[in-house]
């Protein structure tokens, strides 16, 4: 439950970082077409790195341990960044873009460094298929309280305080957001101790030894980790598209036309969105993490194509917490099943990177969780870094290349179209994608009960030597899916 804190600790960040584009537009003077596009390539950058952290990660072996210097090294090192990042606007003005775009690319070193240990953890805390949906769990309930409680502080206290996204805000909003992720990542590190040890990693030291030419055919043979990885990309891409700030300003700032309702309903939606996560995580302690992981994404088809349809007929002043009328209630109910159904998949798919791991370990012995974990975090930041990207490219082209809208904007039925795009036919596109790529993932219950027994017989085995056979008791290849 500790080590959970660790995803916590570097997702406030993630909540952070979608303010620099109003940092940026509002106080540097960047263009809003230009900064997308550069939050964009910043991802991308973040996934190219990933591998190399992922082999890091695996290759490090220190008396404190293989996780916890990296988890301490990358808050340290997103610390530095931001302290740098938030206090460009008094620099002159040649610095201003090359510093900037320095401590972007500084701040994704440290973040992925931190946030890969959250998946690479994973595979070394627990092989018991009933617990690890309580990472899931304890993630969803964490994560939802710090984004809410975020949202609410942000929209309702701070911003209205300071006048907006102003340099006496991010005074008093940066610091916040480092001491917070620095508190959850002592936790995490403390949760961890006790399996940051050897004997927990894969088969223990019976485990097989890799090199660096190992890492391509380990890419190469394992389907499940291909299939995963594609559908978690665009589930995340869904999941950005709807904590994006710019977004939540067009939908409620504009479309609604009150900014404040952004934190609002993200307060109403504490408990569906504490329910939606326990409700996935209780469906994989009983049917596994692959069968609630499709069955979400199938709920996430239906609620994103009501949302589109009643954000059509949406205006200023329908949505209303004070005088609460019956639009109210079913735009609420449809927004939370959309944002539940769409973002707790994501969290669902930390744990099972923790089940390809072992997948893995039981067909080649190797225990490679780190670079494992990584190739999520790559073709997860591809696909994320196009949700900036998706969402400059559709502002310019209803005139919004210069600056982001603000609450101020009036709505047009050119914004109302771009909305709707960003946040229900994009996501719905992403997530028929995902389920596509999901048809051909293995790990199901039983095939996952399988890995673990055959991993059992492989740490017990005697091997007369080194180069001894691994028992194969439970054959290599993957059991025909069930579905």
């Amino acid at each position: 439950m500790l080590f959970t804190l660790n995803n916590s600790s570097t997702n406030i960040y993630l909540f952070a970082f979608g303010f620099v584009v109003y940092y940026s537009t509002g106080l540097l003077g960047l263009t809003a077409l230009f900064v997308s596009q550069i939050m964009g390539y910043i991802r991308i950058f973040d996934g190219v790195i990933d591998p190399a952290i992922g082999v890091l990660i695996d290759k490090t072996d220190t008396k404190f341990g293989k996780y916890r210097p990296i988890m301490v090294l990358g808050n340290l090192i997103t610390v530095i960044s931001f302290l740098v990042l938030f206090n460009i606007h008094g620099l002159g003005e040649g610095m201003k873009i090359p510093i900037f775009l320095l401590a972007l690319v500084v701040h994704k070193i440290g973040y992925s460094l931190q946030a890969t240990v959250t998946k690479a953890g994973q595979a070394a805390l627990t092989s018991d298929p009933k617990q690890r949906p309580i990472f899931n769990i304890v993630d969803g309930w964490v994560t939802t309280l710090l984004f809410t409680g975020g949202q609410i502080v942000v929209a309702n206290f701070l911003a209205p305080k300071y006048g907006g996204f102003t340099p006496e805000f991010f005074k008093v909003f940066i610091p916040g957001v480092m001491v917070i992720s620095a508190i959850l990542g002592i936790l995490a590190v403390i949760g961890i101790a006790e399996k940051d040890n050897k004997q927990y990693f894969g088969i223990g030291e019976k485990t097989t030894k890799t090199s660096f030419k190992d890492y391509w055919a380990i890419v190469k043979g394992n389907r499940p980790l291909q299939m995963l990885t594609m559908a978690a990309a665009f589930v995340k891409f869904n999941a950005q598209m709807f904590g994006d700030q710019v977004v939540l300003m067009i939908l409620f700032g504009i479309i609604f036309g009150n900014f404040g309702l952004s934190g609002t309903i993200s307060l109403v939606l504490i408990l569906p969105n504490l329910l939606f996560t326990t409700f996935a995580a209780t469906i994989a302690q009983k049917r596994g993490l692959r069968y609630s992981y499709v069955r979400y994404l199938q709920g996430a088809v239906v609620s994103l194509a009501l949302l589109g349809c009643l954000l059509f007929f949406a205006n200023p002043g329908d949505l209303s917490f004070s005088n609460i009328s019956l639009w109210t209630v079913a735009f609420t109910i449809v927004f939370a099943c959309a944002k539940g159904f769409t973002s707790t998949p994501s969290g669902l798919a930390l744990t099972m990177a923790a089940d390809v791991s072992d997948y893995e370990t039981s067909v080649s012995g190797r225990y490679v969780s780190g670079m494992l974990s990584t190739m999520f975090s790559l073709t997860d930041s591809v696909a994320s870094s196009f949700a900036p990207m998706s969402i400059g490219w559709i502002l310019a082209a209803v005139g919004f290349a210069q600056a982001y809208p603000t609450a101020d904007t009036p709505l047009s039925p050119q914004l109302r179209l771009a909305g709707i795009v960003m946040i229900s036919v994009l996501p719905l596109v992403g997530t028929l994608i995902a389920l596509t790529f999901m048809k051909f993932y293995p790990l199901d219950k039983e095939t996952m009960e399988s890995v673990q027994i055959k991993i059992a017989a492989m740490k017990q085995s005697d091997p007369s030597d080194g180069d001894a056979e691994l028992p194969q008791a439970i054959p290599n290849t993957i059991p025909a899916m069930n579905e």
